[in-house]
């Protein structure tokens, strides 16, 4: 994959990962970056193009389309991460979870489906987690959006072939970022997602496990889940 004859779109690009994304795809010498956000005034990295881009706002999903009509490469990187239990949290926040994570993911994709479309295909990345397969204690509202959005993202990879669009998903545990400041546990650099992202692209690999967390996890599946949640239920 020749970033350089590539043009990308990252979303959540002012902080954390999507920053990162935005930092490796410059590196590589892709021909463009549209930094997006919901607030584009938070972005400072130069030779970017900003624009404003909230999942949760359907014209400002449109118009970025709009704008950004010559995009090759879609990186899915927006979202939340407010701990929201689902018998006992605030159920606004589950429904904003999956609101941003599964509608809003959706929402972009769709608007720019024929964009990737008309210049010859492209790809998009999901930005995932590890917690698509697993739900730890007081994150049941984000384990089931990204549940939902892993879901999406094998959807997306069959409905989009046809047009020649690659769909890869990023699954990861935690990375060292704003939004994972209160996690003691450990963390990944948030540049090496980024870079896996794109060496798995060049690639062509359909999923890519960041790191240890991702890869046990999802080795996990295919065993019994008391293996997962008995020793969570026995403490």
């Amino acid at each position: 994959m020749n970033l350089s004859e590539h043009t990308a779109l990252v979303t959540g690009a002012n902080r954390g990962i999507g920053n990162h994304f935005v930092a490796e795809l410059l590196e590589r010498g892709v021909r463009k970056v549209y930094a997006t956000a919901r607030q584009p005034e938070l972005i400072s990295t130069p030779g970017v193009e900003v624009v404003r881009l909230d999942l949760l706002d359907r014209e400002s999903v449109d118009e970025a389309a709009r704008v950004a009509s010559d995009v090759t490469l879609l990186i899915n990187n927006a979202g939340i991460g407010t701990s929201a239990p689902l018998l006992t949290g605030d159920l606004i926040e589950a429904h904003r979870h999956m609101d941003t994570h599964f509608w809003g993911t959706l929402d972009v994709v769709r608007a720019f489906a024929p964009v990737l479309a008309a210049n010859g295909g492209g790809s998009i990345v999901n930005v995932l987690s590890a917690l698509s397969w697993f739900v730890s204690p007081g994150n049941g509202a984000y384990a089931a959006a990204k549940s939902a959005e892993w879901s999406l993202t094998n959807a997306l990879r069959l409905e989009l072939a046809a047009q020649g669009t690659f769909v890869q998903g990023v699954h990861l545990g935690a990375a060292d970022t704003d939004m994972m400041s209160g996690y003691d546990g450990p963390k990944t650099d948030p540049r090496d997602v980024a870079r896996a992202s794109l060496d798995g692209l060049a690639a062509g690999r359909f999923e890519v496990l960041v790191d240890d967390t991702a890869a046990m996890v999802k080795t996990a599946l295919a065993g019994d889940p008391a293996e997962l949640y008995g020793p969570m239920l026995a403490g």
